[in-house]
């Protein structure tokens, strides 16, 4: 069955629309992965998303993943080198917490706005929206269907 009977079409776009909006004001990108189980490690699992979706290829290395995998119950968050070096040592585990909080009550969608929100106002703080600024990456959802 696909990991996609865990979110509504609402959901979705909650997600989308979060990062459309944290995208807003910087130059950063933002990826969300969603698969239901996780093969392994689930950092390992992560950043192999994080490069199959190509997001160390930004131009400032700016790129953030929120990886989830539901039925595993894991997630994690990859920040790039260009943002790993400028936000505190403990800031993706601190928008961890506070994701798994909503997580618990199984407000997915919720958890994954609120954290990408949360991954937008550090990559504004960093990396301001520029005039020439592209979009380099994708703010649909990725989903993988591993079973």
């Amino acid at each position: 069955m696909s990991v996609q009977k865990y979110f509504t079409e609402e959901n979705k776009l909650q997600i989308t629309n979060a990062i459309r909006v944290a995208e807003t004001n910087t130059s950063g990108e933002i990826r969300v992965h969603i698969e239901s189980k996780c093969k392994g490690d689930v950092l390992d699992q992560a950043a192999y998303v994080f490069e199959k979706l190509e997001i160390h290829k930004t131009e400032l290395r700016n790129g953030v993943l929120f990886y989830l995998a539901v039925e595993d119950h894991k997630f994690a968050i990859l920040g790039d080198a260009g943002i790993n070096q400028k936000v505190p040592g403990d800031f993706w585990e601190s928008i961890k917490n506070e994701m798994l909080e909503k997580f618990k009550e199984g407000l997915f969608s919720e958890g994954l706005a609120e954290g990408i929100v949360k991954a937008g106002e550090q990559l504004q703080a960093h990396f301001p929206y520029q005039d020439d600024d592209v979009n380099e990456l994708s703010d649909e959802i990725s989903f993988g269907e591993n079973k």
